[in-house]
């Protein structure tokens, strides 16, 4: 007798959950509605390979939210890069000021708030990203000029192509490709 009831018990469980669940649906509170997706983010942590054995990582939290759609200037986030070789090298920490992406490339750019380069604190740097999955890329805005300091007038969403291997087992990075309503 006891294995019926808590068979019986178990079914009417159920039928509660299954009956909130569809009329939290017909009242059109589906979870897609309640939880609207951001037009656009970059995140995730890597190391560059560099076959001179340099130590450089890149790291992003950079979100476009869904209100935002038709402003990429209106992103949030920080990104933070750093580069050692030797035990000589720098850091830096920038607030994202701009983010563009499609499919699985990104482009992000921000305004350096803090770093251990002379120099660079105020300067707008721009950052590519393209996942690959365990064969990301990366380019930087300074590729062409040799430091983050010597970025002078940057424009918002500025960078250069994806030319920099990711060191293998370290990216993860993730885009959620920006889709604005043209």
């Amino acid at each position: 007798m006891q294995r019926r009831t808590k068979i019986a018990a178990s079914a009417v469980a159920l039928l509660i959950t299954a009956g909130a669940a569809g009329s939290a649906m017909a009242s059109g509170d589906s979870p897609q509605r309640q939880h609207q997706r951001e037009a656009a983010s970059l995140t995730g942590r890597a190391k560059l390979y560099r076959s001179a054995g340099d130590d450089i990582t890149f790291s992003f939290d950079a979100h476009l939210a869904a209100k935002d759609t038709r402003n990429p200037q209106k992103a949030t986030g920080t990104f933070a890069f750093s580069h050692y070789l030797h035990g000589n090298g720098a850091w830096a920490k920038a607030k994202v000021d701009c983010l563009v992406t499609d499919g699985k490339v990104a482009v992000v750019s921000g305004v350096i708030t803090a770093s251990d380069l002379p120099g660079a604190k105020g300067k707008r740097v721009g950052v590519t990203v393209h996942d690959l999955g365990r064969h990301d890329r990366l380019g930087y805005s300074w590729a062409g000029v040799g430091s983050p300091r010597d970025t002078k007038d940057l424009p918002p969403c500025v960078s250069s192509a994806p030319f920099e291997k990711v060191k293998q087992g370290t990216g993860d990075f993730k885009v959620v490709p920006w889709n604005p309503d043209l």
